[in-house]
């Protein structure tokens, strides 16, 4: 089978490798769809802290079980899935204690260990989650940023009130929706790109705010009135974005961070401590959230479709990521389809 590997930053090869034997614990999985995501384009411009090369990629992923170990259950032959890439020890205090996305020796398929950008795929059953049969593959390879999404949102509690979102990506729009699906009161989603603003009004995000054209501030006094915003979800992860956050949230509200820092951050933690805000994180997922996010998508609360911006045959990975390069402004979620 065909095998990709990042051998270097922007050098990408493929091999021929035999198709993985499974344990009695295992299934084998075909890969179908694999989705490109901001970490994997920080490996291939050598800017991920906690990958080393070579690596073969792959974590937002969909697929078909083409066999089963002997002692799985409950999947079958011909099932769509995708694949829930942590791999952790289960025996440290947080694993202990329900919370594997924290775990102390975490690994993530396509970083630190052997991703699923592969014709084939061997993993733990215990790793896979069903797809319902009528979601398609290109929706199915999206659970997984969906699954940070919910997680991410979850972090504040129940969700009920206004809610601002700043960052207009991918994950920032599906932050969005599913914060209004989870049962937020209304949702506004900030960005400097009219066109990302264009995909979040298009998933139906309430109200959509350019802020090179309109102070954050502004808008949430105009949008939300006086009381502003419950919650502020920071998707950008930049000090301008964290810098609008603090200065401009309800006294005693919650901001939580969902972006990665490209760097040491600087922002004013006087303000922070002055008007008693709670500065929240979010970390990756785990199992409910896939479920969540599976149900959130079949109840048509979330939409995965429009935020598709292109597909590369699997063979084209680099001409993927040359693509992403180039259109940075206008590109949202790469597909690369491993079974073409």
């Amino acid at each position: 089978m065909l095998q990709q590997v990042m051998t270097n930053p922007k050098e990408i090869t493929f091999r021929e490798v035999p198709v993985p034997e499974i344990t009695a614990e295992q299934v084998l999985v075909k890969i179908k769809r694999i989705g490109i995501c901001g970490s994997d384009i920080h490996v291939y411009h050598g800017k991920h802290p906690f990958t080393s090369y070579p690596v073969t990629q792959g974590h937002e992923v969909s697929g078909e079980i083409v066999k089963l170990g002997e002692n799985v259950k409950g999947f079958t032959v011909g099932q769509k899935i995708t694949i829930q890439p942590q791999v952790v020890c289960g025996e440290c205090y947080p694993c202990r204690h329900g919370k594997y996305n924290l775990c102390e020796k975490l690994k993530v398929m396509g970083f630190q260990t052997t991703g699923t950008a592969s014709e084939y795929f061997a993993v733990d059953a215990a790793k896979v989650t069903a797809l319902p049969e009528e979601m398609s593959y290109d929706e199915g390879a999206m659970i997984e940023p969906l699954a940070v999404a919910v997680h991410a949102v979850k972090r504040a509690g129940d969700v009920k009130g206004k809610i601002a979102v700043l960052g207009a990506g991918p994950i920032g729009i599906l932050v969005a929706q599913t914060a209004k699906g989870l049962g937020a009161e209304s949702v506004m989603i900030t960005d400097v790109s009219d066109l990302r603003l264009e995909k979040a009004k298009e998933c139906g995000v309430d109200f959509c705010v350019n802020t090179r054209k309109k102070d954050f501030g502004d808008a949430m006094l105009e949008d939300f009135g006086p009381d502003k915003a419950d919650v502020i979800y920071d998707c950008a992860g930049n000090d301008i974005t964290m810098g609008q956050a603090i200065k401009y949230a309800r006294k005693g509200s919650s901001i939580i961070l969902v972006a990665v820092f490209a760097g040491m951050a600087n922002i004013d933690l006087a303000v922070l401590n002055d008007h008693e805000l709670d500065l929240n994180t979010s970390m990756m997922y785990r199992n409910e959230d896939y479920i969540e996010a599976i149900r959130l998508v079949n109840e048509n609360k979330v939409l995965l479709k429009p935020l598709i911006s292109k597909h590369f045959a699997f063979k084209d990975y680099k001409a993927a990521y040359e693509y992403i390069d180039a259109n940075r402004e206008t590109t949202m979620k790469v597909i690369m389809d491993i079974d073409k």
